[in-house]
């Protein structure tokens, strides 16, 4: 393995369609056939769709780096969260039983990580006066719709937890990277200079103080 502490993906992508999931059924990465609204296939398509999420996130991060270079290290870490979650996939694809020690997976070291970052990130902003709205920009609002898929991955991993053997790091990673997701679309409204929008319980249509 020389020195890697992970197995090396070995996939062809020669073939897309296989017919296989036509009757509603898909493999696992042990060639099990489960049905795509198991909990488990529910746990890692959620995974699945929150990278998509974070590519288009970094995207976007991205174009704005020229005028805002301070956006490159988020860039870069949107990334790592990319390959992060793909290890999750593996991990969430592959029945307990065919777990192997060189299976990619997280580790304690990723969840580290995101709560230096946030710390980091959070001791540059100032405490809200009520909830944080999604919006200033783009790039907010996009990753604060991240941040409400990870929920939604967290919940379909403590659903499978609730029948299955799932890592408990799993449910902790997924926690801290919805807070990671939280504090740097904060930090992106302060980095691009867009004031927050604030939840007021009065600009409604009955609080009198819509526009």
């Amino acid at each position: 393995m020389s020195g890697k502490q992970f197995k090396d993906p070995k996939i062809k992508l020669n073939k897309i369609y296989t017919r296989t999931g036509d009757g509603g059924d898909t493999r696992l990465a042990g060639g099990q056939l489960l049905p795509k609204d198991h909990p488990r296939i529910q746990a890692y398509g959620s995974v699945d769709e929150l990278n998509a999420v974070l590519g288009v996130c970094k995207e976007q991060a991205a174009m704005l780096i020229e005028q805002h270079p301070g956006l490159a290290k988020l860039s870069a870490c949107l990334e790592r969260l990319q390959n992060e979650l793909f290890n999750l996939g593996s991990y969430l694809s592959t029945l307990p039983k065919d777990v192997r020690a060189d299976l990619p997976r997280l580790t304690s070291l990723e969840v580290d990580r995101l709560e230096n970052e946030i710390d980091a990130l959070n001791s540059k902003l100032s405490v809200p006066g009520s909830f944080v709205l999604p919006g200033g920009c783009i790039l907010n609002a996009q990753l604060h719709l991240a941040r409400t898929v990870c929920r939604r991955a967290e919940r379909h991993c403590v659903s499978l937890a609730g029948s299955e053997e799932v890592d408990p790091l799993v449910l902790t990673y997924l926690n801290r990277l919805s807070d990671a997701l939280f504090v740097w679309s904060r930090w992106v409204n302060l980095t691009l200079g867009v004031p927050e929008e604030l939840w007021s319980p009065h600009k409604t249509s009955s609080g009198g103080e819509a526009g």
